[in-house]
């Protein structure tokens, strides 16, 4: 038995196959009781991912006629340097390939940019459908707090005929996202801006805005498992009570806004923080995979 510089204690010659790495991936993060909330949602998905990805599979494909492939020396290690990134180090696994996907697109992330994982995706997905009556009339989008860009990018799918404003604070994430929106050929419908939250676009005014801010309360945030921790701070932390920035945006979104314009934002965990803060405002909670407590929209004229 031998025992890499990594902590994991196994002997590589005993593990052959696909379906080898894959059983055991799974094994040691349960062991390890990793955290997932990044991409997959159990050991099985992420040994999956992690395989196809160590050994250049197609990651949109089963791994059906791989389980007994063997894997080479090199492949063997490259993997097991993965899988102990993951489990040792607890990074999350796209930080660790580089890649994230989200309905089925992929993006370049790295450690300057919290890794896509928003509901709004979902919502994209289906062109925010009974809200925006014609999905393909021209319309002027801004994507707050943009990130990687993902959500600009989805936009841009979703709504083909509309001009996509990605927003964010950080220099270093409008890096990421101006690869993301290259790599997707969207260069002359997506435009980025560094920007304090609504300081920079002036008197810009958009059909919709969608935004999902960093919105994590202080006492979760001392609480986050160790995952969570590889990502910006400056992406996650919302304050004491997760709204300081919900606060700015609610207040400045009205300006920014055509008549009948919508905005749409994620909150995570923070309904109840935000209807103490706001129990008369008129938001309608839009249905996700993860229930219909994470996303709200609400109309220009209900931003009182």
């Amino acid at each position: 038995m031998t025992e890499t510089a990594t902590h994991i204690a196994v002997d590589i010659r005993e593990l052959k196959t696909v379906r080898d790495w894959v059983r055991f991936g799974v094994s040691e993060m349960r062991r390890a009781k990793v955290f997932f909330g990044h991409g997959c949602t159990n050991a099985f998905d992420e040994a999956v991912y992690l395989t196809q990805s160590a050994l250049c599979l197609p990651i949109m494909e089963p791994l059906d006629v791989f389980w007994d492939a063997r894997l080479t020396e090199h492949e063997k290690t490259r993997l097991l340097n993965m899988l102990t990134e993951r489990i040792v180090h607890r990074k999350p696994a796209s930080y660790i390939t580089g890649e994230s996907w989200l309905q089925g697109h992929r993006f370049d992330v790295d450690k300057r940019v919290i890794i896509p994982r928003s509901f709004i995706a979902e919502l994209l997905a289906d062109q925010l459908t009974p809200w925006i009556n014609d999905p393909e009339a021209p319309m002027q989008v801004l994507d707050m707090c943009t990130g990687s860009g993902c959500l600009a990018v989805l936009a841009a799918y979703a709504f083909e005929n509309a001009q996509v404003v990605g927003a964010d604070l950080s220099a270093d994430a409008l890096e990421v996202a101006k690869g993301n929106i290259n790599n997707h050929h969207l260069q002359d419908r997506v435009t980025l801006v560094e920007t304090d939250l609504f300081t920079g676009l002036e008197d810009q005014q958009f059909d919709l805005i969608i935004t999902n801010p960093p919105y994590v309360n202080e006492h979760t945030m001392r609480r986050l498992p160790p995952e969570y921790l590889h990502e910006p701070r400056m992406a996650l932390a919302g304050g004491d009570n997760g709204m300081q920035l919900i606060d700015r945006i609610l207040a400045e979104a009205r300006n920014h806004l055509t008549d009948g314009g919508l905005l749409v934002v994620e909150l995570g965990n923070e309904k109840m923080h935000f209807e103490e803060a706001y129990p008369d405002l008129n938001v309608i909670w839009l249905d996700t995979s993860a229930g219909d407590e994470q996303v709200f929209l609400i109309h220009k004229e209900d931003l009182e």
